[in-house]
């Protein structure tokens, strides 16, 4: 059986889960407390030295330690709803744009967060190594997960989807950052209409509501 090491109010694990729940995936779960830096402890690092959440316990006994490789071995095992594109081309558009999403709105929203929250001084990256907060990177977290909407909106005008017409993992990860970014008082308004709209078709689907 697969294992998924996950925290309920983390951003990068709601990944995993909607990917595992849109293919239908059988899984067990451990919860891994980040408030209270169980990813922190030896029995953790044992088993994902990277310190970060999630993690992937395959059927083969693999860990995985990273979206990008739980996605790749998901696709690969369980291709069946394809969500990462089938043909070369919607492969090509869906990787671009889950890049763009990852760097340009991700990035962008935990560089804001962990350089600002006070609960995460000497933590503004996750990982085994204590790194001091930048407050002039909060400031352009901002600015970037801000303009972020802005060119997401623009991608969806005429769209259902974000990339080759088709529901995929560009959807996915692209639903947990704007989500993500309330935390830094960034969200979308009527200002980004197609946006709007795209997010309220996304919520119907029961996967987004974990």
């Amino acid at each position: 059986m697969i294992t998924l090491y996950d925290c309920a109010t983390a951003p990068s694990p709601r990944r995993a889960r909607i990917l595992l729940a849109e293919k239908g995936i059988a899984h067990d779960t451990v919860p891994i407390d980040l408030r209270a830096g169980e990813q922190l402890g030896e029995a953790y690092r044992r088993i994902n030295p990277q310190c970060t959440v999630p993690a992937l316990r395959t059927d083969e006994g693999a860990i995985l330690t990273d979206n990008a490789a739980i996605a790749a071995y998901l696709e690969a095992r369980y291709p069946q709803p394809p969500l990462m594109g089938v043909t070369p081309l919607d492969k090509a558009e869906i990787a671009h744009w889950q890049w763009r999403i990852e760097f340009e709105g991700l990035l962008a929203v935990a560089e804001a967060l962990r350089n600002s929250s006070p609960a995460m001084v000497d933590r503004a990256l996750p990982g085994p190594v204590n790194y001091a907060q930048i407050p002039q990177l909060a400031e352009r977290g901002l600015a970037r997960a801000r303009q972020f909407l802005v060119d997401l909106d623009r991608q969806l005008a005429g769209r259902e989807f974000i990339a080759a017409g088709q529901f995929s993992i560009a959807d996915i990860t692209a639903v947990v950052v704007v989500d993500f970014a309330r935390a830094v008082k960034v969200r979308p308004d009527e200002s980004h209409p197609n946006l709007l709209r795209w997010r309220a078709a996304m919520a119907q689907r029961p996967a987004m509501a974990l």
